[in-house]
């Protein structure tokens, strides 16, 4: 008996009929929309919801990207202002002292330092901007996000607690530059570090001393600072004499010697004004020190100071004018020998 060939063919499944959302038949709607062009029922019946998330994410970024234009707007007026120099005067610098540091030289270093942390300041700013962005755009989705921001505040205060040295090295750092107080090149006194800038960071300033030691000071630790090369230096010159010199002889000589010391080339280009003899400035037991002050470019100071010296000295022996026997660490060793 033969089977009919149509019976050992296994009947095909039943494909259900696709429904078409109702929303579909509103010509215009956001659902008849993506129905013609997907012809999918669930984006057709959740057409309304992306397209509120959708506009309200790109709300998001849109303003996101705004507030980080007017944040980079607004740091480039900061870096401006410190560059023309209107902003260390809004920080308190004296007026002479901005005249005096108007120089070429301190001039680029500043432009160079205020560039530096404008770059900086954009990049902190950029982050933060984009992180809220981000943050917002996930609250859109539906993330929960109160774990996610608990687990990063507890991350955020131990980090906080851990770096706060870090971050007060940062910020002393960032006010060091704004201020333009020292340069790399630069004779500074920082307390226990003494010597010349070699290079200014936002947490570590290096100071070579005048033995050849490197020093990496924090910006947090510093304190104080005197530095020896902004705007101008004096040179200061003590002269000890004995009580019974003519004052008035030694104090015409030494000012004569220093007019001429001064006019010759070697230091001449790093005086700025005649030399000022300011006369007895005290009287001791070994005898009476009499002072003369020049004003040099910053950083020559010393160099003036030895030249002065060295002729002075040799006017006085020229001209036989007394200086004290006994020094004071002469006495202090002859003291300690008797002893």
């Amino acid at each position: 008996m033969s089977v009919p060939i149509n019976d050992l063919i296994p009947p095909a499944p039943l494909v259900p009929l696709v429904e078409t959302p109702a929303c579909a038949a509103d010509a215009g709607s956001w659902c008849s929309t993506f129905y013609r062009y997907t012809h999918n029922d669930f984006l057709s019946r959740s057409a309304d919801t992306i397209m509120d998330k959708t506009i309200t994410i790109a709300f998001v970024v849109i303003v996101a990207f705004f507030v980080r234009w007017l944040a980079h707007r607004a740091i480039s007026r900061l870096v401006e202002g410190a560059t023309s120099g209107s902003m260390t005067k809004l920080l308190g610098r004296a007026p002479k002292r901005l005249r005096a540091a108007a120089s070429p030289l301190v001039t680029q270093r500043r432009t160079q330092r205020a560039l530096t942390i404008g770059s900086v300041l954009r990049s902190i700013t950029s982050a933060v901007v984009l992180l809220v962005a981000a943050v917002m755009v996930l609250a859109e989705f539906g993330v929960a996000l109160a774990p996610i921001l608990a687990s990063a505040g507890v991350v955020g205060v131990a980090i906080g607690f851990g770096a706060q040295n870090l971050v007060r090295d940062f910020l002393s750092g960032m006010f060091m530059l704004l201020e333009d107080q020292y340069g790399v090149g630069d004779i500074v006194d920082l307390g226990e570090a003494n010597g010349t800038v070699e290079a200014v960071g936002l947490r570590i300033t290096t100071v070579r001393d005048i033995k050849g030691t490197v020093w990496y000071v924090r910006n947090g630790e510093i304190l104080r600072v005197g530095n020896h090369s902004q705007g101008y230096a004096v040179a200061v010159i003590d002269l000890p004499l004995a009580h019974n010199a003519d004052m008035e002889e030694a104090t015409e000589l030494a000012g004569t010697t220093a007019v001429q010391r001064v006019a010759q080339g070697d230091v001449s280009a790093d005086v700025l004004e005649a030399p000022e003899v300011l006369g007895v400035d005290r009287i001791t037991v070994e005898g009476v020190v009499l002072r003369i002050t020049v004003r040099v470019n910053p950083g020559k100071q010393w160099a003036v100071q030895r030249a002065l010296n060295a002729a002075i000295t040799d006017a006085f022996d020229d001209h036989h004018v007394p200086r004290p026997s006994v020094y004071p660490h002469a006495a202090i060793e002859s003291t300690e020998q008797r002893s």
